[in-house]
């Protein structure tokens, strides 16, 4: 059993994604995923890294069509349990980086909200995105979801007192970025590493957006609020997610992309 298989395995994903402060960054997906379908008749839909459906299997059961790619069995499990067989949805255990069962120019948006965190070098972050624009349509949207770098050094290095160890084990750089390897499970990257890859591809950005903003920051106070506040809340998380002095300091963002 690989890292990822074991961590999901025992990993309450779902749960993280229907708590207060999870209901922020899905409810921030949601937003730019309506956004890159307005005006499609009849989108095509692909989800590479489904996990356990939190956003292919609410897509499906609002009759678009959905493709759902996951690699960890135990996660498509979960997903296929959703289902009452009535909705247009398609299930694949399949990996990211080799995505040769769907064809070319297939799809109106395509959607990466979980691979790029468990891919640890260039060269596989460059593979998963070529699949990825490859079997997406002239015009069509990319989604790409990242872990970052500073929230990571902020919370986990100083915040919970992790310093003295992840200096021992050298997971830090000179200038505090941090190194992962497959047991440390997620990848922690800067804004400019991914205009990096953006550039290596035939695509251009649209928007670079901060899905959780500060609510992982303050995740206590905000799973506490009542629904009023937590509605002011997401007023005022949408009017700043979009500005790019923020971005990297949410701990996740959304790369829109689109095909050229």
């Amino acid at each position: 059993m690989s890292y990822l298989e074991e961590y999901y395995n025992n990993y309450d994903e779902e749960g993280r994604l229907l708590s207060r402060h999870g209901q922020v960054e899905y409810l921030t997906t949601m937003r730019y995923i309506e956004e890159c379908l307005e005006g499609i008749s009849g989108p095509n839909i692909l989800e590479v890294g489904a996990g356990t459906g939190r956003y292919s299997v609410a897509l499906a059961k609002k009759g678009l069509q959905v493709t759902a790619v996951e690699l960890i069995e135990h996660n498509l499990e979960i997903l296929r349990s959703k289902l009452d067989g009535k909705e247009p949805i398609k299930t694949i255990q399949g990996n990211a980086l080799d995505l040769s069962g769907l064809s070319d120019n297939s799809f109106d948006l395509t959607m990466l909200l979980g691979p790029m965190y468990h891919l640890y070098t260039k060269e596989e972050k460059i593979r998963a995105l070529s699949e990825a624009v490859r079997v997406t349509k002239s015009g069509g949207y990319i989604l790409v979801a990242y872990c970052m770098n500073e929230p990571t050094v902020i919370q986990y290095v100083f915040g919970l007192n992790n310093l003295h160890e992840v200096m021992d084990l050298n997971m830090l750089t000179s200038d505090w970025h941090c190194i992962s390897e497959p047991k440390d499970l997620f990848e922690m990257v800067r804004t400019e590493e991914i205009a990096e890859l953006d550039a290596t591809l035939p695509v251009k950005r649209i928007k670079l957006v901060a899905t959780d903003g500060a609510t992982n920051y303050k995740r206590e106070y905000i799973d506490a609020m009542d629904d009023e506040t937590f509605s002011k809340w997401m007023d005022y998380h949408f009017t700043i997610c979009e500005r790019q002095d923020l971005i990297g300091a949410s701990h996740h963002t959304l790369d829109m992309l689109r095909k050229e």
